[in-house]
């Protein structure tokens, strides 16, 4: 699997549909924004199942959420703290980790086929 990651309209779509297979689509190949598959109420064990079930994928985009305001509501703070923690267990089973800065793919662990 390839994880894509990178801030919000860092160029995350754009640069997987250059990486997709001649005759397939982003829909077929990836599934993205998966940081709001997190839910308030998951727990823990909950996350490590769908880093798993997402690692089946040919390539999956995370959209980076620490970066910002912490959240006052501890609710909020909960789901941003198990969206960083999806962001890592995925990173974690990645075979490639690109991160996207301004359009531009910074590879942070494997390589991009040619």
């Amino acid at each position: 699997m390839i994880l894509i990651t990178g801030g919000l309209f860092s160029g995350k779509k754009t640069f997987a549909r250059e990486l997709l297979r001649e005759g397939q689509t982003l829909e077929e190949a990836a599934v993205w924004e998966v940081q709001e598959l997190v839910r308030q109420e998951m727990a823990e064990e909950d996350v490590v199942f769908l880093a798993e079930e997402l690692a089946k994928k040919q390539m999956v985009l995370f959209t980076e959420t620490g970066g910002g305001v912490v959240p006052m509501d501890p609710k909020e703070r909960q789901c941003r703290e198990l969206a960083g923690r999806l962001g890592c267990l995925l990173a974690q089973r990645a075979e490639t980790v690109v991160r996207l800065y301004c359009g531009i793919p910074l590879v942070l662990k494997g390589r991009l086929e040619e």
